[in-house]
């Protein structure tokens, strides 16, 4: 065995034995990344992601940021105010790598700080103007329809739906789009994000906090967004109470679907600031739920297009991880590990937390590259290739693309086991 690299042979049975096990709880954390391996050109879906002139479904945060800014520029309703936004946080250098996340969480924070003064030519009426505006592009760039071809999307719903297990499987996800939701409707896979009812469905604490008692069958999925959609408004409520005092004070609640006339805000909340409990609630329960999942037996967690830039969320992942020495966390990375500095740091000391990255992983904590040893006949050679000009290793199960295909296979390959039982 070669000491000096890791086999991506190995980590690709070990994920494989960990999905197929009905016994082990399983959850995904599916970041930005993912909508970026769905490649479209002229509008239809295209299968071959290098093809000249495709471009990713939705942009990544980067790209995101760039068309938003772009936009702004270009409106002179909004230029001045949001220049003054960048230069505070210097999100204009050359090297800035201030997000769309930031401005925004850094439009709200002022917000409620500002009151009715101004600071730097910024007041509250227009940095609101510029909140409704980020989330109204956002809106418009990231609520779009998936393809009817078979995407990633739709594997990953056919495998939850074609695993029977003790456990229901959960998805985390910091997305705003409504990819998942419309994968899992097009495979007919039932799922639970915390709201009840039609209409206008409402978020509902109590049903999500007591769905683990048996409420719901484990054959539903549940989707937990935790950064909020582009579907979930916060609305304004009449308070009803007795007291003189407190009539006409105004509650408020979540809501998903279309856009009500008592929308107050658009839940999109990258921003994790101190809300008041009404919009504080949804994101301190989603995360709840991730913290809830890695804190008992076995799990594991898989994260896919997911770059451990996210505080908030790896907080979380990582006491979970340190509080429950039988979980288990698999991070598939699209690229190299030099370009996720954050993660291979936090791997290093988290023996439970293993970096599967194009040229090489972290596992137990120890970080080495693939080996370029190739196995012929093997099912897993697709998903590491050999570069002919280096000789090494590319592992590429961190794009969601591949994921997709190694679920699809995964689940064939069950279906060709239970067949082979039956002639026996």
């Amino acid at each position: 065995m070669n000491t000096k690299t890791h086999c991506p042979y190995r980590q690709t049975k070990n994920l494989q034995d960990a999905l197929t096990s009905d016994k082990v709880r399983v959850a995904f954390l599916l970041g930005a990344g993912c909508p970026v391996s769905i490649r479209m050109k002229e509008g239809v879906f295209c299968t071959d992601e290098t093809a000249a002139g495709s471009a990713p479904l939705i942009p990544d945060i980067a790209g995101l940021t760039g068309l938003i800014k772009a936009e702004l520029r270009g409106n002179d309703k909004y230029k001045t105010s949001f220049e003054a936004v960048l230069k505070r946080l210097d999100g204009d250098a050359p090297e800035s790598k201030v997000t769309i996340e930031d401005i925004l969480s850094h439009i709200r924070s002022l917000q409620d700080v500002i009151r009715e003064g101004s600071i730097d030519g910024l007041d509250k009426a227009n940095l609101a103007a510029l909140d409704i505006a980020i989330c109204d592009i956002t809106t418009k760039k990231v609520n779009v329809q998936l393809p009817q071809a078979r995407t990633a999307y739709h594997q990953f719903a056919t495998w939850i739906g074609g695993v029977p297990r003790a456990n229901a499987v959960e998805i985390f996800t910091p997305n705003y789009d409504l990819l998942l939701e419309q994968g899992l409707e097009a495979g007919q896979i039932p799922y639970f994000d915390g709201f009840v009812g039609s209409k206008q469905a409402f978020f509902d604490l109590t049903s999500m906090e007591e769905e683990g008692k048996n409420a719901l069958p484990d054959r539903w999925a549940r989707l937990w967004k935790v950064h909020g959609s582009v579907n979930w408004w916060r609305v304004a409520v009449e308070k009803q109470q007795k007291e003189t005092a407190d009539k006409g004070k105004e509650e408020f609640e979540i809501v998903r679907g279309e856009k009500p006339e008592n929308a107050v805000q658009q839940m999109i909340y990258p921003s994790h600031l101190k809300y008041d409990q009404s919009r504080r609630m949804p994101y301190l329960a989603m995360l709840d739920r991730l913290r809830s999942f890695l804190s008992r037996g076995q799990a594991v967690l898989v994260t896919c297009g997911y770059s451990f830039l996210d505080q908030h969320l790896n907080e979380v992942l990582l006491q979970g991880l340190r509080s429950n020495p039988t979980a288990m966390c698999f991070g598939l990375l699209h690229s190299k590990k030099s370009d996720y500095p954050i993660a291979v740091e936090k791997a290093k000391r988290h023996q439970n937390l293993s970096l599967l990255a194009r040229d090489g992983a972290v596992l137990g904590t120890f970080e080495k590259d693939w080996h370029n040893e190739a196995r012929d006949g093997d099912s897993l050679n697709d998903l590491s290739l050999r570069q002919p000009t280096t000789g090494s290793c590319e592992f590429i199960l961190g794009d969601f693309k591949k994921l997709g295909e190694f679920l699809a296979t995964q689940l064939s390959r069950s279906d060709e086991d239970e067949g082979s039982k039956d002639v026996a």
